[in-house]
């Protein structure tokens, strides 16, 4: 794999915070060379025709809360680089007997919906709404820094301490808005009632209200290819289908930073030398449960029993706040749900580019016990249906990925842990240690880029960022540069 041209930094893994990372170190005038094992960039974020010909899906991500709220998404002027779709409806959660709560972009409108519930939500995130921006710079960043803005952060923590105390539901008198919250708190992958999926209820509940959740046009590949392009135009180099066996490996450079979990660190220090404290708080990091995904070629438009639905970017099936919790535990204690929580995506709702005309794409996954390697297409096929009766007669194919499958396609999904590490509360703080510059290893000029750092998971190429800025400043003297198009 070395090669004799000379390189000041050397990035592994052309995942979206890989790319992140190669970009800013490309902008400071570095010359950059980008591995990834892959035939083509994207890690979480590629596009590909898995079912029908014709028929576009995400591979991993679909939809991007994130892609308008995250700080680096931001500077680098994303918004301007690709075309996004941000549907009216963020999203929407069906509960039996033909009933949805539905999360407009208009918090008001969302409200005004939930009747005698409304005011209560309003209540809720009116005042994190007002301080959106403050709220992601806070949730986007190591929650060991002194908050930016303490005001906003204090609102959250406030809001989050409430989700996970008993009186959870006590400002509610029906059961849509507390399921809407475990709906959008399901995303941690985490126990509902405990203080991760609270902050995922929030983080995200406040974006759905203030920017929207927003689906690239012609699908996640266009973020990756965005982030490709501006690396080549700067002078980087993207070297693909070489996978890194070992950092021995790789060429000198001043600078190594690795898109890959704690695991997969490990497996690279093939000649030890990492110190053995430190290997040992790497082997202590903690993996989640699995994902297990089907995507789904369709004939027409998901019959969904309220007809709204159809405009919905995104749905949480799964029912009742407290069968939803269930789903979750269960999961969490090493075993299948029978009535699992499902997260269903509508990307050719708002983007015709997806499928064949009058065709649609469906993308959906659900939460499995770590490693798992069950079919999952059954059971979600199942849950859909019951929320959209006939929905199996609209169905031409479909591909199936189990969490095992999952974890093959990117090894930093360990075990199908599509979060690269468990996000609780402890590991959201120590991610994968405690330390305030946590991307820094202990090996002179080597960093870990990967969502296994802080803030965690999603794709927002901040892990990329704040590792890239932290060895230009350190290796290179260098300040972070501008980002812009």
């Amino acid at each position: 794999m070395r090669t004799d041209s000379a390189v000041d930094a050397v990035v592994v893994g052309a995942g979206p915070n890989g790319l992140a990372a190669a970009v800013t170190l490309a902008r400071a005038g570095l010359a950059v060379r980008l591995y990834e094992r892959e035939a083509t960039a994207g890690g979480g974020a590629r596009t590909a025709e898995l079912t029908l010909p014709g028929f576009r899906h995400d591979v991993c991500s679909a939809v991007h809360p994130l892609a308008l709220s995250s700080g680096f998404f931001r500077s680098f002027g994303l918004t301007r680089r690709i075309g996004f779709a941000v549907p009216e409806i963020s999203y929407a959660h069906p509960l039996d007997g033909r009933r949805a709560g539905i999360a407009y972009r208009d918090l008001d409108r969302t409200a005004d919906a939930l009747g005698s519930d409304g005011r209560a939500w309003r209540g809720l995130f009116g005042p994190l709404v007002a301080r959106a921006d403050e709220v992601a710079q806070f949730t986007g960043s190591h929650l060991l820094r002194i908050p930016a803005h303490p005001l906003a952060a204090a609102w959250f923590g406030a809001r989050s301490l409430e989700l996970a105390t008993p009186f959870r539901s006590v400002r509610f008198s029906g059961e849509v808005a507390p399921a809407m919250l475990a709906g959008i708190g399901a995303h941690a992958i985490q126990p509902i009632g405990g203080l991760a999926a609270a902050g995922a209820a929030f983080s995200l509940g406040v974006t759905a209200h203030a920017r929207g959740w927003p689906v690239p046009l012609s699908g996640s590949q266009s973020i990756v290819d965005a982030l490709v392009a501006d690396l080549l135009a700067h002078g980087g180099e993207l070297i693909t289908g070489t996978p890194v066996g070992s950092l021995a490996e790789l060429p000198p450079a001043r600078a190594v930073l690795l898109d890959v979990s704690p695991k997969g660190l490990l497996g690279l220090d093939r000649d030890g030398r990492l110190p053995r404290r430190y290997r040992r708080a790497l082997a202590r990091f903690r993996y989640g449960p699995g994902a297990a995904k089907v995507d789904f070629a369709l004939a027409e438009p998901v019959p969904w029993a309220v007809p709204e639905l159809a405009a919905a970017g995104t749905l949480h099936l799964g029912g009742t706040r407290s069968a939803i919790a269930a789903a979750e535990a269960a999961v969490a204690a090493g075993r299948s749900s029978d009535d699992p929580y499902v997260l269903v995506a509508q990307p050719s709702a708002v983007d015709a580019t997806r499928a064949p005309e009058g065709r649609h794409v469906l993308w959906a996954y659900t939460h499995v016990p770590h490693g798992s390697r069950a079919d999952p297409t059954e059971a979600i096929t199942r849950q859909i249906e019951r929320f959209a009766p006939g929905f199996r007669d609209v169905v031409l194919a479909s591909a199936a990925r189990s969490a095992e499958r999952l974890a093959e396609y990117d090894p930093n999904y360990v075990g199908g842990d599509i979060a690269a590490g468990a996000a609780d509360l402890r590991q959201l703080v120590a991610r994968p240690v405690l330390s305030l510059d946590p991307w820094r290893t202990p090996l002179r000029g080597v960093y870990l880029c990967s969502s296994s750092t802080p803030p965690g998971p999603g794709v927002h190429g901040l892990s990329g960022w704040y590792a890239a800025r932290r060895a230009l400043a350190r290796e290179f003297g260098i300040e972070a540069p501008s980002l812009q198009p």
